[in-house]
């Protein structure tokens, strides 16, 4: 299993805090059945800066370690990018890191808004070469509330990515409800983790793909599964023709 959103890396983030809690969270991980996970720091958020060359340099140390400690896993570099509009200017700087060198890169909306300039900034993304994954879209109060804005970018070439909590319902039952919405309507691509810790943020990959097996059969799985290694790969994803979600449905989740 891979896992392409992870804050394993120690001490950069809001994520492990030591590389004693790294080693913790890649047995775990190891336990969850994931054997690659991309190691993705905050970039731009709460003042984390994480640039490229430091990410690659942390991961490889990482790498070393966990060989040493015969942990089963291997760490690629990504990144999560906070969106802001000098997302190109920072990748021809060198600064941001997509998945593994690939033309995939995820970036992060606040909790609450999506900025008027990301359609544009996403065309301008994909005219690079670069391809946009949205990570925990349906933790946005903004798309929660007009998932149009959503079908809008999916529509137009950028991808999503579902953490697995979300679909547990450990962020609640709206949540969850709208992460299945999500599915049903093909907008989305990817689950991934999103864990900081072994507490309150852990893994629920396991439990997350059952969940989605049990609802929506092996064909989801293969696809969500498929998906994230054509990723590491650098190759394009499994993608059906996105659909609207019905407001009737998402009225019904409040």
């Amino acid at each position: 299993m891979i896992d392409l959103h992870c804050h394993i890396l120690p001490g950069i983030d809001d994520g492990a805090k030591d590389m004693s809690e790294s080693i913790m969270m890649a047995r775990k991980a190891v336990e969850q059945g994931i054997d690659t996970i991309v190691a993705t720091p905050h970039h731009l958020n709460n003042q984390y800066e994480n640039p490229k060359q430091e990410i690659i340099d942390r991961v490889s140390e990482l790498n070393k370690i966990l060989l040493e400690e015969k942990i089963d896993l291997n760490v690629l570099p990504g990144q999560e990018v906070r969106i802001h509009g000098e997302m190109i200017e920072g990748f021809e700087a060198g600064e941001i890191q997509p998945i593994d060198g690939t033309q995939y890169v995820l970036v992060e909306f606040s909790s609450s808004h999506v900025p008027r300039y990301t359609e544009r900034l996403f065309y301008d993304l994909q005219m690079k070469g670069l391809i946009p994954v949205i990570v925990h879209p349906e933790r946005n109060q903004e798309i929660i509330e007009n998932p149009e804005i959503l079908y809008q970018f999916v529509k137009k070439g950028a991808l999503t990515q579902v953490t697995a909590a979300s679909i547990c319902g450990d962020f609640g039952k709206k949540i969850k409800t709208f992460s299945q919405q999500l599915i049903e309507a093909s907008l989305t691509h990817f689950i991934a983790s999103d864990a900081h810790n072994l507490t309150n943020r852990t893994f629920k990959m396991r439990e997350a793909y059952s969940q989605v097996q049990e609802k929506y059969g092996n064909d989801m799985i293969y696809m969500f599964q498929e998906n994230a290694a054509l990723v590491i790969q650098g190759n394009h994803v499994y993608k059906e023709v996105p659909e609207r979600v019905k407001k009737k449905k998402l009225f019904g989740i409040f």
